[in-house]
């Protein structure tokens, strides 16, 4: 019987041994499928499943209707049938930064419990808090705070990027740098949104060599050679992540999520297979 035990929980433990041996699971920002999820959202997460994901980054909770009509455990349960697990949630806190209001991060917090998440990831700001130096600052100390709740509860903050983060303020300051250099290491996580990074003409691998460490999460996004404010398929487009991902895994990325914002003349179920195929056999995620 100890045997069996020790063998079950082996078995239990498999999918995290394997990641810290350098093996990840390709992952989904459901994001991506936002106008199918509320026709259809039993149907549509068998199909993520069937293109070949493993983890999912939830989007779109709401405090009355849940997961698009499923309550949290009944959307966890739906996951698990289709044999998915979800890291990572977005989960937009501007009353905490607004008013201080914890209300809503809690609640949030126990939503990401529910479903076995770690990270409650902020996916943006209201940009009237960070007009200037001091108020990014002061942003940076209230993601400190929201982050010890988060902590608190045996969870992590991550902070998700687009490409306002790196508008000049006063000083030549901007706001990515300066959360980087305000908020706590140890509390704060972030999830590198590359395709946001290349739009703002920064380059995601230096990034990530300076600031090793800090990022437990990526948005695989890939940008389209002409139309260049669009999105395509993982590996069609003109972002380099055959040498992205490597220095990503290199400086402590354990999940790495893709996310397509539109689809052009594509099938959406045939283009997230693609870019999955791609993560996987090219990649290697």
């Amino acid at each position: 019987m100890a045997q069996a035990g020790l063998a079950s929980a082996a078995i239990m433990l498999a999918p995290e041994l394997l990641k810290a041996a350098g093996k990840h699971y390709p992952g989904l920002q459901l994001y991506t499928l936002r106008d199918q999820l509320p026709k259809d959202v039993k149907g549509v997460i068998a199909k993520v499943a069937k293109a070949g994901y493993k983890e999912v980054e939830t989007f779109g909770y709401d405090m009355k209707t849940g997961y698009w009509g499923l309550h949290t455990a009944d959307f966890g349960k739906l996951l698990k049938d289709n044999g998915l697990t979800t890291p990572s949630g977005h989960y937009g806190i501007d009353s905490f930064f607004g008013k201080g209001d914890t209300e809503e991060l809690k609640r949030y917090i126990e939503v990401a419990k529910t479903l076995g998440q770690t990270y409650v990831v902020i996916p943006s700001l209201n940009g009237e808090f960070i007009k200037t130096v001091d108020e990014c600052k002061a942003v940076a100390e209230k993601m400190n705070k929201a982050a010890d709740i988060c902590k608190a509860a045996g969870l992590k903050l991550g902070y998700h990027n687009h490409n306002f983060e790196w508008k000049p303020l006063s000083g030549g300051a901007t706001f990515y740098d300066t959360i980087l250099a305000e908020t706590d290491p140890k509390l704060v996580h972030m999830e590198m949104d590359i395709f946001w990074v290349v739009r703002a003409g920064q380059d995601p691998i230096k990034i990530l060599k300076k600031h090793a460490g800090r990022y437990a999460l990526v948005h695989v996004k890939d940008r389209d050679k002409t139309k260049t404010d669009l999105n395509t398929e993982i590996g069609k487009g003109s972002i380099d992540f055959k040498a992205i991902i490597p220095a990503a895994r290199a400086a402590g990325v354990t999940h790495f999520i893709m996310e397509q914002e539109n689809f052009t003349n594509i099938d959406p179920y045939v283009s997230i297979t693609e870019s999955c195929n791609y993560m996987k056999n090219t990649l290697h995620v």
